[in-house]
């Protein structure tokens, strides 16, 4: 089976694994498992990173992340070869610890974001040995396992400061206060309730987890760093070649018919400014505090909160991803 190339952009949500090579364990004793979780905390805040779940079991981890910065790769890649080198010096070992290549899918945010937290959540009561128990057991096997973000979800544990918690309780659209119950209600309805769709979404594709526009979307940014030869775990942020400033605001322009003195105006409803700022960043090679002081957003941290915002809006819109898809083809020439 062919490697997929790794798709990464800013903003984007991932179903990460990582797996022990041939299977083999990854923890022998829960000192190996306090260092990968003290590691997990540290590269979380160096490289910018929303962890929004993890999950330890004996051979193999799920995290839940956002990239809001699109460097997925460099930080798997700094988290495995420090847990790495660790674990080989600790237990006298050499050679490889996990698989050559971690696991990622892009997931569509809101309701398949929601079930795929629930499905990993579970994992602990989903091995054979906990199979085998009856459900009042499996709940409370659950809810005290030691090595996952659950029990803090739900109250028991005290929350971990590199875990964010809000953004996916949130979406049980509950009062604050009912949030923690409604969610633990949803988790562990999962363990006699199996969501067939979600399993079904989890196999049509390799690179995402989401609703069939979603993946199509997923795939054709795929087939586009295929077709220009870009080498392995590259991102979007690329610059095929530097574009001036006037030819991006007229490609904008054009596909939002509107005048290129509107893209300069606070406008509702639009994404015209939003879009203006990813494409001159992207071709006009202009900094986000560059592009904040040529279109009065303010400060580059405003930039940078309105190309987030227009990420999770390409993940939901598919007319938004077709506007994007024309502006880019222009502006690489390709008329």
């Amino acid at each position: 089976m062919a490697r997929l190339l790794r798709v990464e952009y800013e903003g984007a949500i991932y179903h990460v694994t990582m797996r022990g090579n041939e299977r083999q364990v990854i923890f022998r004793d829960d000192a190996d498992r306090e260092r990968l979780l003290e590691r997990l905390g540290q590269r979380v805040e160096q490289y910018g990173i929303r962890l929004y779940l993890f999950v330890f079991m004996t051979n193999h981890v799920h995290l839940v992340l956002e990239t809001p910065e699109g460097n997925l790769s460099r930080f798997m890649h700094n988290l495995e070869t420090g847990y790495t080198v660790y674990y080989n010096l600790r237990h006298k070992r050499a050679g490889h610890l996990l698989q050559g290549r971690f696991g990622a899918q892009l997931v569509e945010r809101d309701d398949y974001f929601l079930r795929l937290t629930r499905y990993v959540h579970l994992n602990p009561v989903f091995v054979k040995r906990a199979k085998r128990l009856p459900s009042k057991e499996r709940i409370e096997h659950l809810r005290h396992y030691g090595w996952s973000s659950y029990p803090s979800y739900i109250g028991l544990r005290k929350k971990l400061d590199f875990v964010e918690y809000g953004p996916m309780l949130s979406l049980m659209r509950v009062k604050k206060k009912q949030q923690r119950r409604e969610y633990r209600k949803f988790v562990e309805a999962g363990i006699e309730e199996k969501d067939a769709e979600l399993k079904e979404a989890l196999k049509k594709s390799r690179l995402s987890i989401g609703s069939e526009e979603f993946r199509r979307w997923i795939w054709d940014k795929h087939i586009e760093l295929l077709e220009g030869h870009e080498p392995e775990d590259v991102s979007f942020r690329h610059e095929s070649r530097k574009v001036e400033t006037e030819e991006i605001l007229e490609a904008v322009s054009r596909e939002f018919v509107v005048e290129k003195t509107e893209i300069f105006q606070r406008q509702k409803g639009t994404y015209v400014r939003q879009v203006a700022a990813k494409m001159l960043c992207k071709y006009g090679g202009l900094t986000q505090r560059q592009v904040a002081e040529m279109l009065k957003l303010g400060t580059g941290a405003a930039v940078c909160l309105q190309l987030k915002r227009l990420q999770e809006s390409l993940a939901e819109s598919r007319a938004l991803r077709r506007q994007i898809v024309r502006i880019e083809r222009i502006l690489e020439g390709q008329k």
